[in-house]
């Protein structure tokens, strides 16, 4: 991956998030089916993803947002990755690989040890990333309308990603 791509935990109010995760809604929208509608997402960002509820991190490249993906403390033991999006233009140059590492970091460095997550089957290349990085298939465990795949891994603090 590029050297100029910085990854930031940053408030996920501020204005690199919001347009970070705008770009991120604007590709589900053309990319679901049934479209993506959530008037409320942003605003519940500011609320699940800062601290103590949680975490945003954000790529840039000279301060523009090119991925960036969120952490929801579920409880004691268990993180959820959430908003995870890398920009078009810089898919396959493993920022997707990377983003996903840091997530991860920031869930074991909680103390954590389970990481749950759920996508849209029409996000074919998330959910290769997912299998490849240790990510198993599991029952549906919310009720989020657009997922259709859930998964999990178990954090054992030796493995590498």
């Amino acid at each position: 991956m590029d050297d100029d791509v910085t990854l930031d935990v940053v408030d996920a109010g501020s204005s690199v998030a919001r347009d970070a995760m705008t770009q991120y809604f604007e590709e589900l929208e053309g990319r679901f089916a049934e479209g993506f509608q959530d008037v409320d997402a942003l605003d519940d960002a500011s609320r699940s993803f800062n601290p103590p509820r949680g975490l945003f991190v954000v790529a840039t490249v000279d301060g523009r947002p090119v991925g960036c993906g969120g952490v929801r403390f579920l409880d004691g033991t268990t993180g959820e990755i959430k908003r995870m999006w890398v920009s078009p233009t810089s898919r396959g140059r493993g920022l997707g690989r990377r983003l996903l590492a840091r997530l991860e970091e920031e869930i074991r460095g909680t103390g954590r040890r389970r990481i749950v997550l759920d996508t849209n089957g029409s996000l074919t290349e998330a959910i290769s990333l997912y299998r490849s990085h240790g990510y198993v298939s599991i029952p549906r465990y919310n009720d989020n309308p657009y997922a259709e795949h859930w998964f999990e891994k178990s954090l054992t603090g030796n493995e590498a990603t």
